[in-house]
């Protein structure tokens, strides 16, 4: 059986921070889930979009905690605004924010899910959005 907890720090190492490509049709199944579609080259495409805003992004695990088929990972995240975020123009600010990714693997040792939580209304902030409350009924 596969160590999942070292396949899910290859995956950060080397998929997330190092942009290598072949590593995630190393360790992604076809029928994860991803960016449009599955397999590799939609886990990848969320990955490109994400380092066409932030081209320096780089992950530090900060905890990881492995059972069976699943892993957790809590991670830091920092890197600055080059291109188009959302609606967000290139800023060329620095941005740092946490989240969690939960790993799904299969009996092969690869992942078929990938699910993240993370910061990305402290990120908005960070780059100089404004955020208002809604307004409610009767406001103008």
């Amino acid at each position: 059986m596969t160590d999942v907890e070292a396949a899910a720090r290859r995956f950060v190492a080397d998929v997330w921070n190092a942009g290598r490509e072949e590593s995630a049709y190393e360790l992604v199944a076809a029928d994860c889930p991803g960016l449009g579609g599955t397999g590799p080259a939609a886990v990848l495409a969320w990955h490109r979009d994400r380092r066409a805003s932030f081209p320096d992004l780089r992950y530090k695990i900060v905890d990881v905690v492995a059972t069976g088929t699943r892993v957790a990972v809590r991670w830091r995240a920092a890197g600055t605004q080059a291109g188009q975020f959302g609606p967000v123009p290139p800023t060329g600010r620095v941005v740092s924010y946490s989240g969690a990714t939960f790993l799904r693997f299969d009996d092969d040792g690869r992942i078929v899910d990938v699910w993240s939580v993370n910061e990305l209304f402290q990120v908005l902030q960070q780059l100089g959005v404004e955020m208002l409350p809604p307004l409610t009924p009767g406001e103008a």
